[in-house]
Order: structure tokens, then sequence, then C-alpha cells
């Protein structure tokens, strides 16, 4: 008898719990896939018993170099699908391109639940990097890469989109079809919109490390990025932050901006390392 109420309540707390954590999408990086996503997936399902997990597996591989304006078509349909389901609330994490993607989504879908957005190594504020340029376009020199991504081929690679050479800032607002809209920083009609699909978060999380050793600079990973002489700027002394351009300034003041700062940690290891994992994404999760 003893035996059997103990098995009850122990059961009755494992479905409690379930009912407490919300569910969590998942979005993989560049030239990966969701299987590089299982790590996080099965950690926190471990630590946080019962969590609904939604892994997208679109756009792995090669793939991930599609259009991100494309990307965003494409997964968005999926992404909404998973909100409306949760409309008591859901967390969204993604990791390195996979990061920026998961914000267009949010921005591009202002009736999302999200309620926690975690940026996982991700270039919010571009790229410019020897570093990571090499490692899928190993012809190419950082001086002209911008030969490359700011014309109309180089518009339909991902990494066009979000390249932003700090040297040829008037070739990317000019040609750049993604990331100065996405950052607002060229007015369009879904300029208000972009902000309030973020301002409605409950919790903006950026991670990033002087270590990361792929995205340049590893600032970008917080919004920071160099200015015209080739120098790294605070994401707080940038106009992104100071006009409010899409909300920074408000989460911060808010007390919904969370900036962590993590040494140590090569990109290709965050998604990768369980007390990452542990110390730096579970305590966001509910």
């Amino acid at each position: 008898m003893y035996k059997t109420f103990t098995s009850i309540i122990i059961f009755s707390l494992y479905i409690l719990n379930a009912w407490c954590y919300k569910p969590v999408i998942l979005l993989h990086g560049i030239l990966t896939g969701f299987e590089s996503m299982e790590l996080i997936k099965t950690r926190i399902q471990q630590k946080h018993p019962g969590t609904i997990a939604y892994n997208i597996e679109s756009f792995g591989g090669w793939s991930s170099l599609d259009n991100m304006n494309y990307q965003v078509k494409k997964i968005s349909e999926e992404f909404n699908n998973y909100t409306a389901m949760h409309p008591d609330g859901i967390h969204l994490l993604g990791y390195s391109q996979g990061a920026l993607l998961a914000r267009t989504l949010l921005q591009n879908n202002p009736n999302h639940t999200i309620q926690t957005f975690i940026s996982l190594s991700g270039p919010q504020a571009g790229q410019y990097g020897t570093q990571f340029l090499h490692l899928y376009f190993p012809g190419l020199a950082l001086e002209t890469a911008f030969e490359l991504f700011y014309s109309r081929v180089g518009q339909h690679t991902s990494v066009g989109n979000y390249w932003n050479d700090p040297f040829h800032n008037k070739l990317y607002m000019e040609y750049s079809q993604y990331l100065p809209f996405v950052n607002n920083e060229i007015p369009s009609n879904a300029s208000e919109q972009f902000k309030t699909a973020l301002t409605k978060l409950k919790t903006m999380v950026l991670i990033g490390g002087p270590d990361d050793n792929v995205i340049t600079p590893w600032q970008s990973s917080q919004f920071g990025y160099y200015d015209s002489n080739g120098t790294v700027i605070n994401f707080m002394e940038r106009d992104i932050y100071k006009d409010d351009k899409i909300g920074l300034k408000t989460l911060l003041q808010q007390k919904k901006l969370k900036i962590l700062t993590v040494p140590g940690m090569n990109h290709f290891d965050w998604h990768c390392n369980v007390s990452v994992v542990d110390n730096y994404i579970l305590p966001y999760l509910d």
C-alpha cells in the first residue's frame, strides 16, 4: 500500500513538472542540421522532464546557405504552428546562423507566443572575419569579399545577407537585402512590427564569448560591432541601441535583456557542451 501511494506521488510530480516547463523550439546553425542540436534537446529534457522540444529540420547542410529571407519565409509556417499550439508561451533557441534566423522569425511573425529567446553565438550585428569566411569560401580574401557579397549573386547566399563590411558601409546599405532591414538600419513598412515583436518578449538572452574564433567580431553575438575605423564598439554605443531601433534599449530598461559573456568557448563547442546548457540556457527556461 505504501509503495503504491509513493508511486502515485512520484508519477503526479512528474506530470506536474511536465506541465510546468514550457516547450522549446531549436534552430541549428550553418552547414549542419537538426542533429547538431540533439545534445541541447536531450539535456533540456533530462533536467526539465516532460519538456516538449521542437528541433527544426529545415535547411540542413548546404541548403543552409540559401537566402535568409527565403529561409524565413519557408520556416514561418512551421514556426507559427508551434507558437499557436502553445498560447501560454514557448521558448526559442538558435545557434550561430540559426540564432539570427530565429530572431528574424520572431520579427516577421509578431503574433508569436515566444517568451524567452536565446541567441547562442549568433551574428546578430553581422559578420566580418577571415576565420568564418575561409570555412565556407576558402578562395575569398577578407578585404575583397564585399565584391561578391554585395552583388545580386552574393545576396543569394545566407552569408552575403549578413556580411557587414565596416569599410564599405555604403555598399552594405545599398546591396544587402536582409540585415540592414532586420536591424532597422533601413526603415521599411515592417520596421515597427520588427520592434514590437521583440519587445513583447519576457526575456532575450545573448550568449557569446571572446574565444569564439568564428563570429567576428565576437561582440556581434551581443549586437556590438566595428565602427568605420575597424574599432569594436559596445552595443550600447551603437545607433541600434541609442535610437532603440529594434527595442534593445526598451528590453534593457525593462530588465528583459540578459548579456552573457562566456570565455574559453570555441564556436563549434557552444552547442556540444553540457555545462553551457546547464549554466547559461536552463536557468532561462521555465
